[in-house]
């Protein structure tokens, strides 16, 4: 990415040469790590869970499903106007983030004794415009604090994925060892681990307070007074420039093509059951059950490629590294739509081919996501970061997740995929994300300014 001198672009501000920033502190580095850390085990403790819990326990229909991933995406589209603002000019970032937590651990805990859909549906909704805005105000708060952007975001964000691994696994075990009846058949096992799911909404309730009352001591991260009131028209006019303009536009696709993932793989996968029935019982046994099993390999791939970035964020640009995340994205999808047509070309087995393609998952949060959200942090000025990085969250945790389930869902019912009958054409689902993703790398190179990228350190 290109460097701009601050003689030309006056709204940013100085930073020191690459190299210059102080170390990370001790004590300052293990609360920004135990705040990721507890941010998404509150997320992960959940999430994986959500879909087999609303169908196998309270036998919600794929419609009211939508809904609830539907209405969890809101909040992140109203953050930005609320929190984002609040953060930016009237609150201390640690304080929002500490009340939202606290409610936020009061209204998930509700939602393990909730049964009906439109009790369940309020209370998603109240709970997304809570939680939501903590996932960016994080990212604020920590990029408010660390010396050197491109040294320590990294070591300090992967946390954050040891906490949602922590978190499934120990759920996935107690639901394996407390919700799995022994000389039970598979129907009787599944509907148990559904009933034991709403375990996961009081640990997350839990873990929620826990985080709530630990922001109290996080640093102090007051409001700033800005050229303008309203913190997000502000963030806006910044946006408007390059790179964000162009990564503004390519990350709703990028979120959309995130999408077929979620939505369709743990089904796709279960297409190979017989071939990987052995390893999915070696996965249960160590991982659990109900949301982890072999989708770990993508978080584990994940740790990998945080812990690399602060090298890679200093050999390659900002733009290489955009790029890898987008063909890891195609890739996985070439992965998934062509593994017959593979097998049948080298004789081995899907096995291999689809742990790679779910490994994939690492480079694709790792090297467009993550590096996205410290190409937001680094192209705005300090007042309106908390609304620059809301914003942000809004077009790839909301719009995107809108978008794209609707999407996903739509191609995955159309005639051109089911044809006549009700089998899913994956070769012909999964094609649609892949060549979405190669237009989205053309778009990236054809636009995004190129050259060396930003030095990482925090400026004045």
């Amino acid at each position: 990415m290109a460097d701009q001198p601050a003689a030309t672009n006056p709204k940013k501000s100085s930073r020191p040469a690459p190299g210059s920033a102080a170390r990370l502190p001790l004590g300052l580095n293990f609360k920004l790590s135990l705040m990721m850390f507890l941010q998404y085990a509150i997320w992960g403790a959940w999430l994986p869970l959500l879909w087999p819990y609303l169908a196998g326990h309270l036998k919600f229909d794929e419609t009211q499903i939508g809904m609830m991933f539907a209405v969890g995406a809101i909040g992140a589209i109203i953050a930005p106007f609320i929190a984002g603002q609040l953060a930016d000019r009237y609150f201390s970032t640690e304080r929002f983030l500490a009340f939202s937590h606290l409610i936020g651990g009061v209204l998930i805990w509700q939602l393990s004794s909730l049964t009906t859909y439109s009790q369940f549906l309020v209370f998603s909704l109240v709970y997304s415009l809570v939680y939501s805005p903590t996932l960016s105000l994080t990212n604020s708060l920590a990029f408010a604090h660390l010396p050197d952007r491109d040294r320590d975001f990294g070591r300090v964000r992967i946390w954050g994925t040891v906490g949602w691994i922590v978190v499934g696994i120990s759920i996935g075990q107690w639901l394996y060892h407390h919700y799995t009846p022994e000389g039970a058949t598979v129907a009787v096992k599944v509907q148990a681990q559904a009933a034991g799911m709403a375990d996961a909404f009081r640990v997350s309730g839990a873990l929620g307070i826990i985080m709530g009352l630990f922001c109290f001591f996080l640093p102090h991260t007051p409001p700033a007074k800005g050229k303008q009131r309203n913190a997000s028209l502000e963030a806006l006019g910044e946006i408007r420039r390059q790179p964000l303009i162009t990564l503004f536009l390519l990350a709703v696709p990028i979120s959309c093509i995130h999408q077929f993932y979620f939505v369709h793989t743990s089904k796709f996968l279960g297409l190979y059951q017989a071939q990987a029935g052995e390893l999915i019982e070696w996965f249960n046994s160590i991982f659990g059950v109900g949301g982890v099993g072999l989708m770990t390999v993508g978080q584990m791939s994940e740790l990998a490629v945080l812990a690399m970035m602060p090298l890679l964020a200093k050999i390659l640009s900002r733009k290489t590294l955009l790029g890898i995340g987008i063909i890891a994205y195609g890739l996985r999808m070439f992965l998934f739509g062509y593994v017959d047509q593979i097998v049948a070309a080298t004789g081995i087995s899907p096995v291999p081919i689809l742990l790679v393609g779910v490994a994939m998952h690492g480079l694709c949060f790792g090297c467009f996501i993550f590096v996205a959200f410290m190409v937001v942090d680094e192209e705005t000025t300090g007042d309106v970061r908390a609304s620059a990085q809301s914003l942000f969250n809004l077009v790839i945790v909301g719009v995107g997740v809108i978008v794209g389930s609707l999407i996903a869902t739509q191609f995955a019912g159309s005639k051109w995929v089911k044809g006549t009958g009700d089998t899913i054409d994956y070769h012909r689902l999964f094609s649609v994300p892949m060549w979405a993703s190669v237009a989205c790398l053309v778009v990236l190179l054809a636009f995004y300014p190129g050259g060396k990228k930003r030095g990482g350190e925090r400026g004045a």
